[in-house]
């Protein structure tokens, strides 16, 4: 059954919660398809009266909030073992060139890898435990992710509503098609920044290898 579908059948509170949870769970560290949800959810808050998008986005902003918060903790009291575990239990999302890749996006642009985090798949459930780990002030660290977590999550569901309200005279039985879409505009957004990030970080350390053989 595909994800939407299987959305329509449980309530509008069950929703709400349902986001919450697993935006939550995946900022604090845990892989979970977070933004195929709270798009998928997004959506269909455009189809049926009864899902409020401004409670969802509210939802989705608190999980990733609080669970990128949850993440800082547990990353600030595990430090580096913690992230050796979760490479050995997720090597697909913590192995040794994400943890690095990651390390350098964070000594580059500090906070500011916390809060354009929130728009790239690998850095989102990285950027609560990494910042604890590096022992980034929580001051900081909070602004990035309350500003991160309400842009993302609550502009996510903001331009999903609208994509679905307006598509929906045309779309009418392929809301599939408009959900394709969407994840498609998603994923071309973060290969960009990602991209973006492995260059900046292959530039970071050119520069670092030219001024050890200098030296």
């Amino acid at each position: 059954m595909h994800i939407q579908e299987w959305l329509e059948t449980i309530p509008a509170v069950s929703i709400y919660l349902l986001v919450g949870l697993v935006i939550g769970l995946e900022s604090l560290g845990i892989p979970l398809p977070g933004e195929i949800v709270l798009v998928s959810s997004a959506l269909l808050a455009s189809q049926h009266g009864e899902i409020d998008p401004v409670v969802l986005g509210i939802c989705a902003s608190t999980g990733a909030i609080i669970g990128d918060s949850i993440g800082y903790a547990i990353g600030r009291k595990g430090g580096k073992p913690l992230l050796e575990r979760l490479g050995r239990r997720f090597p697909k999302h913590f192995g040794p060139d994400h943890v690095a890749q990651a390390e350098r996006a964070f000594e580059k642009w500090g906070m500011w890898a916390v809060f354009f985090g929130r728009f790239v798949a690998l850095l989102r459930i990285f950027a609560g435990p990494l910042a604890g780990v590096l022992h980034m002030p929580y001051w900081r660290f909070l602004v990035a992710n309350i500003l991160g977590g309400i842009l993302w999550a609550g502009g996510t569901t903001a331009v999903i509503y609208s994509i679905g309200i307006v598509a929906e005279p045309w779309l009418k039985g392929f809301s599939w098609v408009a959900l394709a879409l969407a994840l498609v505009i998603g994923l071309t957004v973060t290969m960009v920044l990602r991209s973006r990030m492995k260059k900046a970080a292959a530039a970071a350390d050119a520069t670092e290898t030219a001024a050890a053989a200098a030296e």
